[in-house]
């Protein structure tokens, strides 16, 4: 086992370290909001909103995500985009893009079920107290309920942020140059079968133990002069 590799290939980690962020950051931002959605969805009254929103969230957690991918990028991948340096990294938008759109909509159907979860842990004495001050439905929604909800989902939440990081390295099978791909590289280049997988598991480790630090000192903070 030779770390020699280092001073050559450390760029394919940074740089792919960075692409990872990229994509991690744009899932958490789509998926949390495509959660919220369909969450609500699944709340409501109108029975056609649940049963779409139930059998997304089914689709998506009873399948692979591997599958998914390889579906999405099957359906998305044709389409003509142009790529983009990053470093030493080229990245082709058309493989990159259709893996954001199905790691999203895979992490908004878990998203989904924290958030009803969440929101179904709010007194219900809450939201009769917003109707009864003549708060409209769907404000009390955002912002009464909501806004508690995320206390008691606040944990979840970080653990699928942190899957969301560690997932991303699935999109190394359609071509998506990023961090896991980096290693991927680094290995079939020099022919160390473990240095470079022992490596990219330390920026894998170091990565998601800072993000579930900021978690848990967000909970902390929003926990702070709260009592239920």
């Amino acid at each position: 086992m030779s770390f020699e590799f280092v001073g050559k290939f450390l760029p394919y980690f940074n740089d792919g370290l960075i692409i990872t962020l990229m994509i991690s950051a744009c899932v958490v931002l789509i998926g949390t909001l495509l959660g919220t959605l369909i969450a609500l969805a699944k709340l409501s009254k109108i029975h056609v909103l649940r049963w779409l929103a139930n059998i997304y969230i089914e689709i998506f957690r009873g399948t692979p995500m591997l599958v998914q991918i390889m579906i999405g990028f099957q359906l998305l991948g044709k389409i003509p985009l142009p790529e983009f340096q990053l470093g030493i990294l080229t990245e082709d938008l058309s493989r990159l893009v259709p893996g954001i759109i199905v790691l999203s909509m895979n992490s908004g159907a878990y998203v989904a079920e924290i958030v009803r979860g969440g929101i179904n842990a709010v007194p219900k004495g809450q939201t009769e107290a917003a109707y009864s001050l003549g708060i409209r439905p769907t404000a009390t929604m955002f912002k009464v309920i909501l806004p508690q909800a995320i206390r008691n989902i606040l944990p979840a939440l970080g653990n699928e942020f942190v899957t969301i990081i560690k997932d991303s390295s699935l999109l190394a099978t359609i071509g998506v140059m990023e961090l896991y791909n980096g290693a991927q590289t680094t290995s079939s280049t020099t022919y160390q079968s473990l240095s470079p997988w022992l490596l990219v598991a330390v920026y894998y480790f170091v990565v998601t133990f800072i993000t579930s630090r900021l978690i848990n000192l967000l909970e902390k903070k929003l926990g702070k002069g709260y009592t239920k």
